[in-house]
This record gives C-alpha cells, structure tokens and sequence, in this order.
C-alpha cells in the first residue's frame, strides 16, 4: 500500500522504469525520499518480485508512481514547475533533469523518462506581471530567447 501525507498526490505511470526513474528524481532533488515499495507477487501480472508501485517524495511533496505498462505516455498536458532563486538552482536541476532528455525552449525540458518540467526563475511571475508593460515584455523577449533560463539576462531586460 503506498502512503501519502498529502490529499492531493501527483501519481506517474510508467510502462517499466518506475524504480530507475524514482531513484533518479530522488538523486536531484534535497529533502527527498522512497517512502514505500510494493511488489508484484504470484498473481502478477508483472514479473514476481518486480516492483509495482512506490511511493515518494521531491522536497517534501508527496508523489507516486506505478509500472502500470504501456498504456499511458507522459506529455506536456501535465508538468512539473521547478521554482528557483539562483542561477545555480537552474544549472543543477536543469542539468541533471535534462540529461539524456531534450531541452525545450524557456526552460522547458523533457527528461529521459519523458516527463516534462520547467525549470524557472522563482521572480518570473513578477516580472511577467509588473504594471510598466515595457519591462514584462523586455523579460518575455528574453525568456523567449533561452532554452535554459538565464537569471543575469532576465534581470537585465527587467532593469532596461
């Protein structure tokens, strides 16, 4: 049985790699942890001992995931946003999570797994938002012309 302490839980099918794919996020991510792991037995209907289900957490944020097979394929109607404050944050996390995945622009990536995530600057909301619309749109502008975001470009079109 897989435990959450959250109501709401994002819940991640794959067909096979559910425990590679765990224990990759948990890697990248502080605060973070296999909080349970049930295995297939003799019923199946994956190989005896395999795992079915586990569950986990990201920075505290409860998760789960199942080898459930391959009737559902992750896609960008459904990712996870990565807020962070340094520029090392976005070189860590968009790193590690695009390693041997695919960069999409304006910090967008879709990791090995096919799991998609936007890895962002925590002030971007702000910056988008600000009443003098001639500095949200120098910000759209240069967001629009990274892959990986660039926290020292982002500030610099937010000055003028």
């Amino acid at each position: 049985m897989i435990i959450q302490k959250h109501k709401i839980v994002p819940h991640l099918w794959f067909e096979n790699n559910a425990e590679e794919a765990v224990n990759f996020y948990v890697s990248i991510f502080d605060n973070s942890r296999i909080t349970d792991v049930s295995r297939f037995g003799d019923a199946g209907p994956g190989l005896k001992g395999s795992v079915m289900a586990m569950g986990f957490e990201l920075e505290g944020q409860s998760f789960a995931a199942i080898n459930g097979g391959p009737l559902a394929k992750f896609n960008g109607a459904v990712s996870f946003l990565v807020h962070c404050e340094t520029q090392d944050e976005i070189d860590h996390y968009y790193g590690k999570l695009v390693e041997g995945g695919q960069q999409q622009p304006c910090g967008w990536l879709t990791d090995r797994y096919g799991l998609v995530w936007q890895v962002n600057y925590a002030r971007m909301a702000t910056m988008l938002t600000d009443s003098d619309n001639a500095r949200a749109s120098r910000v759209m502008q240069a967001m629009f012309s990274m892959k990986k975001i660039e926290i020292a470009k982002l500030d610099a079109a937010y000055a003028g």
